[in-house]
């Protein structure tokens, strides 16, 4: 864990004064995470492990938060120092942070601990500090406390704790910034036992991993299994120009330093609604229950990129390829979802057990969707998301890159196959460059 900055560089709030802002990423992203940053910012971004660091102001802040498809969160340092013991943690936030220029008594606030190596035996205990600080700030300067709010507070706070070194951040994201805003009231989950949503930010950086980005010469896109149409949607919004946080709202716009002057976050705003533009390349996508394919058409409507989608429900295993060349990006499903269609699985698998239980069919399906891909989609390249590190064999094609990247805790790896006619075992797997070796 890298401490935040110096108090010295610790900003107000204002336009032009600098921080290094703190971007958490999934592991395995954080490289392209930097490159997006430099995309959507101009400026310099140093990747790290767990996440990338950003000079900038509050403007960069809002930018990166309406911009970015790959970060989890945007954080602002606050304090930073070493500490021995929770006493030494209110001292540091007290001491440090003007709190009056990001809380007001009638906003609320929460505090979220990460530790590595700390000696502290209590978290709760160091979180409940922090809010002492807060509070005891707040009653001194206005004569009455916030509130805490464990859900859906105004101010988040994060605290970082190392073996001898603390950093605490304002966390002006709010919510995850996987969350874009067009799930349902269920988070787009489905009633499927064991079935869950890809997280968008997952999904994004399959798109980076496969170097599709929505541009024409990307060619079209593919995912046969969609599930709740997240890849899919995700590439259509690449492919029409929609910013990942257009649709949704973030803390720092309830806070008093970031309200001070609205025009800036109004203009980025408008801005990003005049970059949408009609797709750029076509994205296909359905799935073998037309259940699934129907909700994935509901979800790419609440994101505005129904019109960009091609959904067609049918089986992976027969499906033609819309176009003579282009991408596939999958996240295979497991149990009933690999049957062909009317002919599902009484049991549902998740997770390794699909690959492991030899009798629950994953194996054909995957041998026979590699035998329908090198009849029917020579040319294409197909990438793939699995924990399954043998992948390639139980598929009998040669992958020409592997990938590393996490979802949530599973470590999986992202599997490139350059498809062609027959047998790809004889196939060159590309030069060493060209393989991340996991």
């Amino acid at each position: 864990m890298r401490p935040a900055p110096t108090p010295s560089r610790i900003a107000t709030g204002s336009e032009g004064a600098a921080v290094e802002l703190f971007l958490p990423a999934a592991g395995g992203t954080e490289a392209w995470l930097a490159e997006e940053v430099r995309r959507i910012t101009g400026g310099p971004a140093q990747a790290g492990r767990g996440g990338v660091w950003v000079p900038g102001t509050a403007r960069t802040a809002m930018q990166l938060n309406l911009e970015s498809r790959l970060a989890q969160r945007v954080l602002w340092p606050l304090a930073s120092g070493p500490y021995r013991d929770e006493h030494d943690l209110y001292d540091l936030a007290r001491r440090q942070v003007d709190w009056t220029a990001w809380i007001t008594p009638d906003m609320t606030l929460r505090v979220d601990v990460h530790a590595h190596a700390s000696p502290l035996r209590s978290l709760n205990f160091a979180a409940l500090r922090i809010k002492d600080a807060v509070c005891d700030a707040l009653r001194e300067a206005c004569g009455q406390r916030p509130d805490v709010d464990t859900r859906h507070p105004d101010l988040p706070l994060v605290l970082y704790l190392g073996p001898d070194e603390a950093s605490l951040y304002a966390d002006t994201s709010g919510e995850a910034l996987f969350k874009r805003g067009w799930r349902d009231a269920r988070g787009g989950s489905v009633d499927v036992k064991g079935e869950a949503p890809l997280k968008e930010t997952l999904a994004a950086a399959m798109l980076a991993a496969a170097g599709w980005q929505g541009r024409p010469e990307d060619g079209p896109l593919l995912d046969p299994c969609c599930g709740a149409g997240t890849i899919a949607i995700e590439a259509a919004q690449m492919a029409c120009g929609i910013a990942p946080g257009l649709h949704r709202r973030f803390a720092f716009e309830r806070w008093p330093m970031f309200r001070e002057d609205p025009s800036h976050w109004q203009g980025l705003r408008q801005q990003a609604r005049e970059r949408v533009h009609p797709p750029a390349a076509t994205v296909h996508a359905g799935d073998v229950s037309f259940r699934m394919t129907d909700f994935a058409q509901r979800n790419a409507e609440r994101a505005g990129v129904r019109h960009a989608i091609d959904f067609r429900a049918g089986d992976a295993l027969q499906r033609p390829p819309p176009a003579p060349r282009g991408t596939i990006v999958m996240n295979p499903p497991y149990g009933e979802r690999i049957s062909p269609k009317g002919q599902g699985s009484p049991r549902t698998w998740t997770g390794r057990e699909a690959f492991e239980d030899h009798d629950a069919g994953a194996q054909g399906f995957f041998g026979t969707l590699a035998s329908h891909w090198k009849r029917h989609y020579a040319g294409w390249t197909a990438w793939l998301l699995s924990p399954q590190m043998d992948l390639p064999t139980v598929m009998r094609l040669k992958e020409s890159r592997r990938v590393p990247l996490w979802n949530g805790p599973i470590e999986c790896r992202m599997f490139r196959f350059d498809i062609v006619a027959g047998s790809a075992r004889s196939r060159p797997a590309g030069t060493p460059q060209e393989r991340t070796q996991g």
